[in-house]
């Protein structure tokens, strides 16, 4: 068996370099231009849940005021991988708020899915708040 070990691999012309990896599990591939990121989101919440950008996102749903149920398009290998996200808040009179993103204890991750929650924790830190930008990451192990 042999071995090849490089410092860097750069591609030819103006893609760079592309290819695929099998995914953990064997039943997908990762697009290694979209990074080591196995889905990440950028929704809208305020404007019917519009989606600013995404990659292994097949849909979204607004369940209530600060609240999303995200569903991945190709599922992970089981409900141990990680979601991390911020969010971000336009106000017309530029007033500071401070958000909390997490996940919903009432419903847990899923390999094809999770659920969020944002709280505004200056004016109601006990119930969900409509965000401009819902951005969240998901590191783990695809089916």
């Amino acid at each position: 068996m042999s071995s090849l070990k490089v410092d860097n691999i750069t591609g030819r012309g103006s893609t760079g370099f592309t290819g695929s990896v099998k995914s953990e599990g064997g039943n997908t591939t990762t697009d290694l231009q979209q990074g080591l990121a196995k889905s990440w989101s950028n929704f809208d919440q305020r404007t019917s849940l519009s989606v600013t950008d995404s990659f292994n996102i097949s849909g979204q749903t607004d369940v209530a005021a600060g609240n999303i149920a995200i569903t991945m398009a190709n599922n992970m290998s089981d409900g141990g991988y990680v979601v991390s996200g911020t969010t971000q808040y336009v106000d017309s009179t530029e007033n500071d708020l401070i958000a909390i993103m997490g996940l919903r204890r009432s419903s847990p991750k899923t390999s094809s899915g999770y659920e969020t929650m944002v709280c505004n924790v200056l004016w109601q830190a006990s119930a969900g708040t409509d965000i401009d930008s819902i951005m969240t990451v998901v590191h783990g192990g695809l089916a």
